[in-house]
């Protein structure tokens, strides 16, 4: 599933949702992925409530079975496709990058949200009495919650009448129905859509409302003739035992005597606790008698005792490691002073995100490193400003964060040209693949953020496949950012200044696919900017890439962090459309170690713990 942005703008002004997908449907796709060698399918299901995902759940298991049951066709049932878009979807499937055809129905620009399932059209509306007419294209029952084309608002059937206005419990598609009372800015000719059908929720609801997974127990009992009663119950999975005496004891005899059997069961009625009693050892004394109620309260006290003991272990292990970070982080902050970074011979990297030809990059001042897209390097119009910045710093390729299959040949050609015919010291790569693309070059490689390095692990991985710096993710926290600096076998970059992107997207927001087509008006190619609107008026600047149909979004604001704290090799400047005056600025002053302050600037994730 792709992020969205609510409340976007076209170049009108008109408001739409640019970045609001339809939802994924792989249904059709589960016998080739799985012959694709897919051991895992993850259902998106951040934000959606329980019966959504169960319903899911429920529907894709089913699916996946039968992928694997080679007796049977695989054959999708309409109705399980029904339910999946009843439980929600924004103006219907797509197929997402799943196929190979170009996919122009990958978003759903006119909502956001749950728009259910199509019922019809308002036939007749009576606004004083909020009674409304129509002939259904989908069942109704009473119950379910529905929705109108201009109403935010969601309605629960509550009256159902037929055509001969009888009230009714359900109705089926082609059938004239009345429903009410619902007022609002609802008119005859809209649109009416069911939002939740309450038998689904109802049949999703029980699925979940029972707990099926349970823990297995271990219970030794010795009832024993004028003694109270000794019990000890063991769960081997979270190795926990507990043991207690229960102050009550047993008596005689006078008709049934108390046997093994009865014992255990009662305590294998565990209902719909997480436990499960699966073997017994029990000492009983012949001729005693226990009432029902005293085994059923013991069976009670002793689930109860194993539970709190399993949660409290939980409760010390994080309680014990929650202190060893405080303790962490005080004598880390105590030695900060310590580590502070003298910042006059701070080297500088920059990364240019977009190469102007207007420019004179010949001005840049105080340049280490200079990174350079690789899109630039396949186009010779660029290579006047190539060899010029070649002059000015070590240059390096810096890779994209996807590089797709029908791209990858040409990219290998452009990479292998560029390192024949320019002075470049090395490459960024961006995706763990794209090392091959440099195997046995005798180069600089940087590792990029987009690389996840969150911790010294990460980095340790990196240093053996032959990577000699890397960029640390803007993603940490400072005292993160610490932690992982202060074990890093590599040299470490910081990116201190730049717009961030949010999302790097298979999607162009221009051409309105996920591949290019001949009849586009190939908008990227011109020298416009682009931009969305958030619905706070913020805006987000994105550049498409056309060779490869795939869009990158940056931040509508700036970071702008110190590094003085941190013990860097590298800090790395990020521009997009600044000029050579302003580049020139922001280089004296990350030099100084001089922050950017205002409202268009943001220190990131720097002050929030992750």
């Amino acid at each position: 599933m792709l992020s969205k942005i609510s409340g976007t703008c076209d170049n009108h002004g008109n408001a739409k949702y640019l970045l609001s997908p339809r939802d994924l449907c792989g249904l059709e796709f589960i016998p080739e992925l799985i012959k694709a060698g897919v051991t895992s399918l993850k259902i998106e299901g951040r934000m959606k409530s329980p019966e959504y995902v169960a319903t899911v759940t429920r529907i894709y298991r089913k699916y996946i079975d039968l992928a694997y049951d080679n007796s049977k066709p695989y054959v999708i049932d309409e109705q399980d496709k029904q339910d999946l878009l009843q439980v929600f979807n924004r103006g219907g499937f797509s197929s997402g990058h799943l196929s190979n055809d170009k996919n122009d129905k990958l978003v759903f620009e006119k909502r956001q949200n749950n728009m259910g399932i199509y019922l019809g059209k308002i036939l007749k509306y009576n606004p004083s009495k909020g009674i409304i007419t129509c002939k259904l294209e989908n069942s109704i029952d009473l119950g379910d919650s529905i929705s109108f084309e201009n109403e935010n608002t969601k309605y629960t059937i509550s009256e159902l009448m037929n055509k001969n206005g009888q009230n009714v419990k359900t109705a089926s598609s082609l059938d004239f129905v009345s429903f009410g009372r619902m007022k609002g800015n609802i008119k005859a000719g809209d649109d009416i859509y069911k939002i939740n059908s309450k038998t689904l929720l109802e049949q999703a609801k029980s699925s979940y409302s029972k707990e099926y997974i349970k823990q297995n127990l271990i219970c030794n009992l010795k009832i024993k003739s004028g003694k109270e009663i000794f019990v000890e119950v063991l769960c081997p999975n979270f190795n926990k035992s507990i043991s207690f005496t229960y102050n009550y004891i047993p008596g005689s005899a006078q008709n049934q005597p108390l046997t093994k059997e009865k014992v255990i069961s009662q305590f294998t009625k565990t209902l719909d606790t997480p436990f499960s009693f699966i073997e017994f050892n029990i000492d009983l004394d012949d001729n005693l008698f226990l009432p029902v109620s005293i085994l059923n309260e013991i069976r009670r006290i002793a689930i109860d005792k194993i539970k709190n003991a399993i949660i409290q272990d939980f409760k010390r292990h994080y309680l014990e490691q929650n202190k060893k970070d405080n303790e962490a982080k005080t004598i880390t902050n105590n030695n900060i002073k310590s580590n502070y970074k003298n910042t006059t011979n701070t080297k500088i990297s920059l990364l240019l995100n977009i190469l102007n030809k207007e420019l004179n990059y010949t001005l840049l001042n105080n340049i280490d490193r200079l990174y350079i897209p690789l899109k630039y390097f396949g186009n010779k119009d660029y290579f006047e400003i190539i060899n010029t910045l070649c002059t000015k710093a070590n240059v390096y390729i810096y890779m994209p964060t996807v590089l797709r299959q029908n791209y990858y040949e040409k990219a290998k050609t452009i990479i292998s040209s560029s390192l024949n015919n320019f002075n470049l010291t090395g490459a960024v790569i961006s995706h763990i693949s794209q090392i091959d693309l440099f195997n046995n070059k005798n180069i600089d490689i940087i590792g990029n953020y987009t690389l996840n390095i969150y911790n010294s692990s990460s980095i340790s991985e990196l240093k053996k496949l032959s990577f000699n710096s890397i960029t640390i993710s803007p993603e940490l926290d400072e005292q993160s950012i610490i932690d992982v600096l202060k074990n890093s076998p590599l040299p470490k970059e910081l990116i201190v200044y730049g717009n961030i992107p949010v999302m790097t997207t298979n999607y162009c927001l221009l051409g309105k696919s996920n591949k290019c087509y001949t009849d586009c008006k190939h908008q990227c190619l011109t020298d416009s900017k682009f931009y969305l609107k958030d619905r706070l008026g913020m805006q987000f600047r994105f550049i498409p890439d056309n060779s490869q149909a795939i869009t990158t979004i940056y931040n509508s604001k700036t970071t702008s962090i110190q590094y003085n704290n941190f013990n860097i090799d590298f800090t790395r400047i990020d521009i997009l459309d600044e000029n050579i005056d302003e580049i020139n600025k922001i280089i004296d002053n990350v030099k100084k170690d001089i922050r950017f302050e205002g409202k268009d600037f943001t220190n990131g994730n720097l002050k929030r713990e992750i």
